[in-house]
């Protein structure tokens, strides 16, 4: 018993001296890597951008908007009276010009009608002027008291009844005249006439659809489209002062300009379910590259801004801080800089206030910049001379011309 009690404070002694010599270890090493004199850091490289300086110029204010040619005019041809269509003088797709011949209806009723109207005239005309005649002798006599008085007046109102029924057949000849003009139908305006609605034959009646022919005025023609009322005020103020607004249309793809017009109409109120105003453009449309209802890309010149302060529109940038651009400082730094922006054209956008010419703004290389950043402003590319491009490519070609005759020659051995 003696032994193993002594034995067990001599185990528990060494466990203790050798935990001891591990932690005196640890905080040695410790030491070692607090005290080892630490490699200096590498520098931050700074970011390689692409700069450019403010500039004056002109901007143009130009507003884009979707339109719709709109003919000046777009008539249905509808027949005035009932009978048989007999002929039509068009071609499908024709172009006519105002009262050129466009169809005919069957006149020989009207013509008939006509006749019998003219001999009624004939008729009443004789008759009046019998109770003119009797008139006449009635007044004698009535002055000498040879007749009542009441025949006498009786005989005047005789001659008025007489004079009314022969205006009435005049008014009758004047219409069936009428009735005779509007058989042979005419064209209103000038224009193209579209697809044939009736053929020869067909029995059509007054004011019966789809009519004889539509007609489309394809020059001169117009654009409608619409502006948001934020931007009526500018439109109102150049229209009231005078200014004739010049209108591009271009293609639906916006890639080919198809004609230049000018603003000549505004509508007089604002649709309240859009915040839209209609406005009207004129087109001469010579060569008839607008076509009636066709969607167009509209461009409408407000005004020009003289000596505007202009950027590179990659330079705008939109976050946070609003609207801001990075300024290159002297000290080859950018801090952010928030500034207030108008129209752009796509390639340059103008600043209204924040920035002033001269100023240096970054253009490239932005994604990974912050306020404060170390900047290099890479130089800017410079075009190759054309000169220098042909010479490099007539080496290029001679030395593949020396690669390939070696071969050639060879083969030909």
């Amino acid at each position: 018993m003696s032994e193993v009690t002594s034995t067990q404070p001599k185990r528990s002694r060494r466990g203790r001296i050798v935990f001891a010599v591990i932690v005196l270890a640890l905080v040695a090493l410790m030491l070692v890597h607090l005290l080892r004199p630490k490699p200096p850091k590498a520098g931050v490289e700074p970011q390689v951008v692409t700069a450019a300086a403010a500039t004056l110029g002109e901007m143009p204010v130009i507003l884009s908007e979707l339109g719709t040619v709109t003919p000046v005019a777009t008539v249905t041809v509808l027949p005035q009276l009932s009978g048989y269509l007999t002929a039509v003088g068009y071609r499908e797709g024709q172009d006519v010009e105002k009262g050129q011949f466009l169809a005919q209806i069957d006149p020989r009723q009207y013509e008939i009608s006509k006749q019998q109207a003219e001999a009624q005239l004939a008729k009443d005309q004789a008759a009046l002027a019998q109770a003119r005649s009797d008139l006449a002798r009635f007044a004698q006599l009535n002055e000498r008291k040879s007749i009542a008085e009441q025949t006498y007046v009786d005989q005047q109102f005789l001659v008025q009844q007489d004079e009314a029924a022969v205006k009435v057949d005049k008014a009758n000849i004047a219409q069936f005249e009428l009735d005779l003009a509007y058989c042979r139908i005419t064209a209103p305006v000038s224009g193209r006439v579209g697809l044939r609605l009736v053929d020869p034959g067909n029995y059509v009646t007054a004011s019966s659809q789809p009519g004889i022919a539509v007609i489309t005025t394809m020059k001169p023609t117009t654009v409608e489209f619409t502006v948001p009322q934020n931007s009526l005020a500018d439109v109102l103020r150049r229209v009231n002062s005078g200014a004739k607004l010049p209108v591009t249309a271009y293609r639906s793809d916006n890639s080919t300009l198809v004609a230049t017009g000018m603003l000549y109409a505004v509508n007089n109120q604002m649709a309240t379910s859009t915040g839209t105003v209609s406005l009207r453009a004129t087109f001469p449309n010579d060569d008839e590259a607008l076509f009636p209802s066709e969607f167009v890309n509209v461009k409408l010149l407000v005004d020009t801004l003289q000596n505007a302060v202009l950027v590179p529109t990659p330079a705008v940038q939109s976050g946070a801080p609003g609207d801001y651009v990075y300024l290159v400082n002297a000290n080859n730094t950018v801090s952010v800089h928030k500034v207030t922006l108008g129209p752009s054209d796509g390639k340059h956008t103008v600043i209204a206030s924040g920035l002033a010419a001269g100023n240096t703004v970054v253009t490239d290389g932005m994604d990974r910049l912050s306020d404060g950043a170390q900047i290099k402003v890479a130089p800017a590319k410079q075009p190759a001379p054309a000169g220098a491009a042909s010479s490099a490519s007539s080496a290029g070609a001679a030395q593949e011309h020396r690669q390939k005759t070696p071969a050639s020659a060879s083969q030909a051995s």
